[in-house]
């Protein structure tokens, strides 16, 4: 691609997949228990994945580079990425290799989930296979944390094109301290900043992520009280939404598909984070990491009528 064609996509990831197992249980059980559960489903997940799902069928350009085992599990997921109208040139289909897989407890009378999930290690990405005719096609590149040596050479040959980075971080991962210098939206979990600087207060663990590294954005999701995001020295709060959860798996993989449209699309940063909440929320009404990927339409108009889940903790603060 000469610096003079416009890209061919408006977003690439580069990152995880899962093909989950959802076990939808009456209640939770106490440990050592035994309970029976009411029902077993296979449905696609993974963060980077599920948040290129949310960001076609927002209606952009969008590619996806990952692995996939060749295993029934594999097949589910391309079978959903395809359907969804990902670009799949760049995807990796490893031989006699089990796809990533996660076994997930839903608790029904909270929609709460408890995730248990194993990636073989032949499923790694190798960074050297991560060329920049494959990062350089698009407006914005999104990245997760796992496999920290290729999303790293993903970001670095982004901020070379000078192509903006999301990224989604929920632990700590070894050598992530290459990646943030070339992060220009940081959106992490609610424990992230906190492990990463040892800081327990979470608007002076953003600030001195922020500080540090220089991102535009540094935020982190709340769940279901919304996200906090700090952006030119100065922290917004948003609340989440009041919904009737059925499954909350996936909810922050699709905030964060969603955020990346909203940067795509020039949004301001209160309205982008308001949306991302509202297409998170929205999601957790059906069962499955990509139970209910909402559109821009039925997004807005359910933050506009939604009742507010606020945490006091945090408007005060602001």
């Amino acid at each position: 691609m000469s610096s003079f064609d416009p890209p061919a996509y408006d977003i690439v990831g580069v990152g995880l997949n899962a093909t989950d197992t959802l076990i939808l249980l009456p209640r939770f059980p106490p440990y050592g228990g035994k309970l029976p559960f009411e029902r077993e489903i296979l449905s696609p997940g993974g963060q980077v994945a599920s948040a290129m799902v949310t960001c076609a069928s927002l209606g952009l350009r969008t590619k996806y580079i990952g692995t996939l085992g060749d295993d029934e599990r594999g097949a589910v997921q391309l079978e959903s990425l395809r359907a969804s109208g990902v670009n799949l040139d760049d995807i990796e289909i490893r031989a006699n290799c089990p796809n990533q897989s996660a076994y997930i407890l839903i608790d029904q009378t909270t929609g709460e989930r408890t995730v248990l999930w194993h990636r073989d290690e032949c499923l790694r990405i190798d960074p050297a296979s991560l060329t920049p005719d494959k990062i350089a096609c698009a407006r914005l590149l999104h990245i997760d944390g796992h496999d920290t040596p290729a999303v790293s050479r993903a970001a670095e040959i982004a901020r070379r094109h000078q192509i903006p980075v999301s990224v989604d971080v929920d632990t700590i991962y070894p050598g992530f301290e290459l990646v943030l210098p070339n992060v220009d939206y940081l959106v992490g979990s609610s424990e992230f900043p906190s492990r990463w600087t040892g800081e327990p207060d979470p608007f002076r663990a953003l600030a001195m992520i922020q500080d540090e590294y220089g991102m535009r954005l540094a935020a982190m999701t709340l769940g279901a009280a919304g996200s906090l995001a700090r952006v030119e020295g100065s922290f917004i709060y948003t609340p989440g939404f009041i919904i009737d959860c059925v499954d909350t798996t996936g909810a922050g993989d699709v905030f964060h598909g969603a955020f990346c449209y909203a940067v795509i699309e020039c949004m301001p940063v209160r309205e982008a984070l308001e949306f991302s909440n509202a297409m998170a929320a929205l999601n957790c009404t059906a069962l499955g990491a990509r139970g209910h990927i909402s559109n821009l339409a039925e997004a807005q108009a359910f933050a506009r009528s939604a009742e507010r889940c606020v945490n006091r903790d945090f408007g005060p603060r602001l």
